[in-house]
């Protein structure tokens, strides 16, 4: 067959079959997998739903149903973010046993999903008139103590910070529904924050970890040590691991009942191995109880921030061999062996693996992508090697074709450090823009900040890329998957070396001829407003900006303008406050508003707690008037991150419309978005 010539059409003006409605429809992935008996079961998105998450279960016939039909919505609020929100057993009889979290109150309940149709979810858990109420995750199923143990989230007033965290046990016969007094609290509360806990597999140790303001999980955390009782209560609860200044992102009980860990305290998140106690020294190569043995020494990461509870970069397998997740920028699995150090890579097209890894046996599941295909729910037959999709199988919503054809760089940035970034140049399969043109480029700044940006398949860059827009995603100093001394480049950097990061990688592009230095933009949400936004008043690089839910003023944001969790994280991005007032202000795109000469569109959910809109509206105080176009959406029901699909395909659309206007495209495939330049912003939301 006799190829097709293409056709000649400037950058930008591409026609694509991918529009915002099936961007939206592919958003969100699975996400924390478990197995029930034979079963694999694990939360999926439902943008066509509101943005409930659906619980999954893979039959053994390979059918996958819903445990639950809406509205029922399995996703938790501890610390903000959430965190593992289901636990199960199958049962030898009666089938299944469930606890979730459900999304609209926060509540624990009980289902029996395979009992007599029309038996619905059961309460286990009181509500609660203070503060935001009582949250609930990371739970672990105790059926012979009739309990579930899990990580209990109480607030004892009105404000965002008046809140403790304990290890509590809910009994299963809903006694606790309508009376919090029965609910057992298994630790105190003189930690801010912990994890659920991990039960020795005799039963007789439960492990946590824990960690204290100003420290974020990343910094600093240690792993606590109890004793189980008769009746179910911990005591001699001890540090054995950890500190100050070392980072324990998870931690899982080996079959011989030793403590394995992922620290970074040798500047990398490694595994490592805690004697149990009742070993007594013997091979030469033990070390004495108590101190961590290094078992894959290795510049990779076989962890990553804490963000929610219950992420699991490692599982062990029955046999004594690990399952791990690891990497330099990325995350591969690996079936490691403790014994000798060795560690096999699996064998498949997937690239990137997500932090929810679950085994039965010698089987392990998780959740797989590559820069060719989404998220997809994978299995893996440790004795006979082979893998499969055995869930949420990704499937080509349009000819890969128009897919990106994505490149991972390493740019050089002031005083000579590195800047990983991954380059998603315009592709088209038909369509080629005139010689010598040069495409406009989109900078995509990470939220965190921090994390990571991974490399895959993403319809939402496919949405720019096949139109002619090329996008460049940021790994810049900070982000994880680099070792300690790369995220901790923003140690009081934060507003300077991410900017300096962003603008180095679009100065490269420009500077090598790949990208038109005319049509620059950036984009972040989160954090990654806050560095678009920041953006815009350190540098005239910028042509336009889209900033989503961002952090704008950091006096605000840290006196109280913030939920828990991150209420003093500016302590280690920016400094102590009462050491470096005038830094926040210096630093915040609120009090450097004067600045900004480029068009931007902000972003906004009416119901965020984190990022709060208050701050959008002081932005918009300061710009108004200063005859610089921009738009203000705002989005009811939505909270810090989309999770709607109308939410999406309007936020999709208004940002291309932003680049059609600035970059001066040619399309009418999205609606227009109005640019003001002088009108406060309203009280009741919309375009401002």
């Amino acid at each position: 067959m006799r190829q097709q010539t293409a056709v000649t059409a400037p950058y930008g003006d591409w026609p694509s079959p991918v529009d915002a409605a099936l961007v939206a429809s592919h958003d969100g992935h699975p996400e924390y997998v478990g197995t029930v008996g034979e079963e694999v079961w694990w939360t999926a998105p439902r943008p066509g739903e509101g943005g409930r998450r659906a619980l999954i279960r893979r039959r053994t016939d390979g059918a996958e149903v819903p445990v639950l039909a809406p509205p029922w919505n399995v996703r938790g609020k501890v610390m903000g973010y959430g965190g593992m929100p289901w636990a199960a057993v199958d049962r030898a009889s009666g089938g299944p046993l469930v606890v979730f979290v459900h999304f609209a109150d926060q509540r624990l309940y009980v289902h029996e999903p395979d009992a007599p149709a029309g038996a619905a979810p059961r309460p286990l858990t009181p509500l609660s008139a203070v503060g935001e109420g009582l949250r609930w995750a990371d739970p672990v199923l105790r059926p012979e103590r009739g309990e579930v143990w899990c990580v209990l989230e109480e607030f004892t007033g009105a404000g965002p910070t008046e809140v403790r965290r304990v290890i509590a046990a809910v009994p299963l016969d809903g006694s606790a529904a309508e009376d919090r007094a029965a609910v057992r609290e298994l630790t105190d509360d003189r930690h801010r924050f912990l994890t659920g806990p991990r039960l020795s597999p005799d039963g007789r140790r439960a492990a946590w970890i824990v960690w204290d303001h100003p420290r974020m999980p990343w910094d600093g955390t240690e792993v606590m040590l109890a004793d189980v009782a008769e009746d179910g209560s911990f005591t001699g609860a001890r540090p054995v691991l950890g500190g100050p200044e070392e980072s324990v992102a998870q931690i899982e009980w080996a079959e011989d009942g030793a403590l394995l860990a992922a620290t970074d305290r040798t500047g990398w998140w490694n595994l490592h191995r805690l004697r149990p106690p009742e070993e007594t020294a013997g091979a030469p190569e033990r070390a004495p109880a108590g101190r961590p043995v290094e078992l894959c020494p290795r510049e990779e990461e076989f962890g990553g921030p804490l963000w929610k509870l219950g992420h699991r970069w490692f599982a062990p397998l029955t046999g004594g061999l690990i399952a791990v997740l690891h990497g330099r920028g990325a995350a591969a699995l690996g079936i490691l062996d403790p014994r000798t150090g060795e560690l096999a890579d699996v064998p498949g097209p997937w690239t990137e693996w997500e932090p929810t890894l679950a085994v039965n046996g010698t089987r392990v599941v998780g959740v797989a992508a590559s820069p060719h295909s989404g998220h997809e729910v994978v299995e893996l037959d440790v004795c006979t090697g082979r893998s499969r999709v055995i869930g949420s199988a990704h499937s080509d919503p349009v000819d890969p074709a128009y897919y990106p054809r994505p490149e991972a760089r390493t740019f050089t940035g002031p005083d000579g450090r590195e800047i990983h970034a991954q380059l998603y140049p315009p592709h088209h399969p038909g369509h080629t823009a005139p010689d010598g043109e040069l495409p406009p480029y989109v900078i995509w700044a990470h939220g965190g900040p921090t994390g990571r940006a991974p490399l895959v398949l993403d319809l939402e860059i496919a949405y720019f890329t096949s139109r002619g827009i090329g996008v460049a995603e940021v790994n810049y100093g900070g982000s994880t998957g680099y070792g300690r001394a790369y995220r901790e480049r923003l140690r009081e950097q934060w507003g300077v070396v991410d900017v300096q990061d962003c603008a180095a990688v679009a100065g490269a592009l420009a500077d090598e001829g790949v990208a038109d230095r005319a049509r620059l933009a950036i984009r972040g949400g989160s954090a990654g407003g806050w560095t678009a936004a920041a953006s815009l008043t350190a540098t005239d690089l910028y042509a336009c900006a889209t900033v989503s839910y961002p952090i704008l003023d950091l006096v605000s944001w840290a006196t109280g303008g913030t939920h828990d969790f991150e209420s003093r994280y500016t302590e280690s991005l920016v400094g102590r406050l009462d050491e470096v007032a005038d830094r926040y202000r210096e630093r915040s795109p609120l009090h450097r508003a004067d600045r900004v000469g480029s068009p931007f569109v902000l972003l906004q959910g009416l119901d965020d707690t984190i990022c709060p809109p208050e701050q959008c509206e002081r932005f918009l105080e300061a710009v108004a008037g200063r005859g610089v176009p921009h738009a203000y959406l705002t989005f009811e029901g939505e909270g810090h991150g989309f999770r709607r699909a109308d939410t999406m395909i309007r936020a999709l659309e208004a940002e291309l419309s932003l680049y059609i206007q600035t970059f001066g495209l040619i399309r009418s495939d999205v609606p227009t978005l109005e640019l003001l330049k002088s009108v406060v912003p309203n009280s009741t939301g919309g375009a401002s």
